[in-house]
This record gives C-alpha cells, sequence and structure tokens, in this order.
C-alpha cells in the first residue's frame, strides 16, 4: 500500500513539474530587432534571396551573430524563409550552428511545427542528432513534448537518436507523456515512437515507467500502445 502510495505521489509531482516548463525557450528575433537588422540578417528576415546572393558576393560575414547569438540562417528559420535558408546553407553557412540558447534550425522549425523549413534544414545537411537547447535534447524530444506528430515522424525518418535522455531526465517517449495533453497528436507521437523502435522500458529519473506515468495521467490509448509493446 505504502508503495502504491509513494508512486501515486511521484506521479503527482511530475505533473506539477511538467506544468512549470515552458513550451519553448526558444527567443525569436522582436519587432525592434527586426527592424534594426541590416546586412544578411535583414535579407534574411525578409526572404530575399538574391540579396543574401549579392551580399555574400561582397564579402559580407555569412556567419555574424545578432544579440542573441542568431546567424542569418538562424533569424531565417525563425522568420519562417526557407529560399532564405536554402541559399544560406547553398551559400556555406553552417546548417548545424546553435544560437545564445543553444538551438539549431532544426529544432526551430521543429518547435513552430514548420515542415517545410524542417526539410530544407535537413536537406541541407542540419543534423537530426544534434544535442540542443538549454535542457541538452534533441528537436526530436521538443517536437514530441509539443504533439507535432509528422515533424516527430520525419525526425525519426531522419535518425534522430530515438532513446537520448535529457537533463531533465526524460526522453522523447516520456515527454510526449508527461508534457502531453494524451490526445490525438500527442498519441500519435508516442506511438511514431514505439513503432520505430524507442526503448519503453526507460524510466525516469525516479523509476516510473512510461507506463505508469501514462497509467497515472489516465491517458489509456497512450496506456494501450505501451502495454503491447513494454518487456516484462
Amino acid at each position: 500500500m505504502a508503495s502504491r502510495m509513494t508512486t501515486k505521489v511521484v506521479i503527482w509531482l511530475v505533473l506539477i513539474v511538467s506544468m512549470t516548463i515552458p513550451a519553448s525557450a526558444q527567443i525569436p528575433p522582436s519587432s525592434a530587432e527586426l527592424s534594426a537588422y541590416r546586412g544578411l540578417h535583414a535579407a534574411a528576415a525578409k526572404g530575399d534571396a538574391g540579396e543574401i546572393e549579392r551580399l555574400v558576393k561582397t564579402a559580407a560575414p555569412i556567419e555574424a551573430r545578432d544579440s542573441h547569438g542568431r546567424t542569418p540562417l538562424h533569424v531565417a528559420a525563425f522568420m519562417g524563409q526557407q529560399d532564405a535558408a536554402h541559399i544560406l546553407m547553398k551559400l556555406g553557412a553552417n546548417p548545424n550552428a546553435m544560437e545564445a540558447q543553444k538551438y539549431d534550425i532544426v529544432t526551430i522549425a521543429s518547435v513552430s511545427n514548420d515542415v517545410p523549413m524542417l526539410k530544407v534544414a535537413l536537406a541541407g545537411g542540419n543534423s537530426a542528432a544534434n544535442i540542443t537547447s538549454p535542457y541538452e535534447g534533441t528537436a526530436l524530444i521538443a517536437a514530441a513534448h509539443l504533439g507535432h506528430d509528422e515533424v516527430v515522424r520525419i525526425l525519426i525518418a531522419a535518425k534522430a537518436p530515438l532513446d537520448h535522455v535529457n537533463n531533465l531526465g526524460w526522453t522523447a517517449l516520456i515527454e510526449s507523456i508527461v508534457l502531453g495533453d494524451g490526445g490525438k497528436r500527442h498519441v500519435a507521437c508516442l506511438d511514431a515512437l514505439v513503432k520505430a523502435g524507442a526503448n519503453v522500458n526507460i524510466a525516469d529519473r525516479s523509476g516510473i515507467t512510461p507506463l505508469k506515468l501514462a497509467r497515472g495521467r489516465g491517458f489509456d490509448e497512450m496506456v494501450k500502445i505501451l502495454e503491447a509493446s513494454v518487456v516484462k
């Protein structure tokens, strides 16, 4: 009985913690920053591929950083400017560069559920395996957290690490549960991860398995998927 009570208390604490974690620690350019941008940062924000090419040919620094460590490529990703991102990488911009909060453009696109930008980033050489964010996670963990199921499937196909554990002690599979709402899209994320071979037996730091976490939250569809996959 005491053991059951302890498990329930720990699950409740996980729920409380999950409510305090922001959906994104990313800092997109503010309106003031966008107005102040010049050169490649301004061209990237506007999606002006022609101006980007002209500026790079005149030796404009393609890896220049703004006050938040954003390169023009990061700005293009934040602003959803796929053509700008494509030409920047074609002209030599580092596709795996991190801004000040340790986000690359794959993670930026994944958090914003920008599938076209995600495909451009991956095609340009940005690795889905990068360890990103202040949580030392991955784009896959961020997407699973937010219920971006199409993004999750794309990242799985791009060989994102399925079982990476971030500094909260959570995998993508766990985040789809503890930071999800149990709805259709989070269920789809969990299902895609399980079908891809994610380890359903990796527990959180308190030793609670994904199955117990899903049961504790009353996420019946997730429970069914996990019950069919868990190694007993």
